[in-house]
């Protein structure tokens, strides 16, 4: 079911934004992701949109968006040592 951005569903969880800025997750939400006090979320803005994911399924979204751009067993690192040698030698002999 599609909500216009003017309407929110009376069913979903509010959040308040307070004093400097603080937000207070309800419990609901916390308990469905298993949130425990203390736990670092990393944020990041989408659109119109606060995201905010454990630092595990962040790096796990950035391997899935990335992982087919470098093929398993390539080092990029060792790409560029290779790279950065071989201008030197072109920069040496020219």
């Amino acid at each position: 079911m599609w909500h216009s951005s003017s309407r929110v569903a009376s069913h979903e969880p509010r959040i308040h934004v307070g004093r400097q800025g603080r937000l207070v997750i309800p419990a609901e939400l916390r308990h469905a992701l298993r949130l425990q006090a203390g736990e670092v979320l990393v944020a990041r803005v989408e659109e119109d949109r606060l995201i905010l994911e454990r630092p595990r399924a962040a790096l796990a979204r950035l391997q899935r968006a990335f992982g087919e751009a470098v093929p398993r067993g390539v080092s990029l690192a060792d790409e560029l040592v290779a790279d950065r040698r071989a201008e030197v030698r072109r920069e040496a002999g020219g």
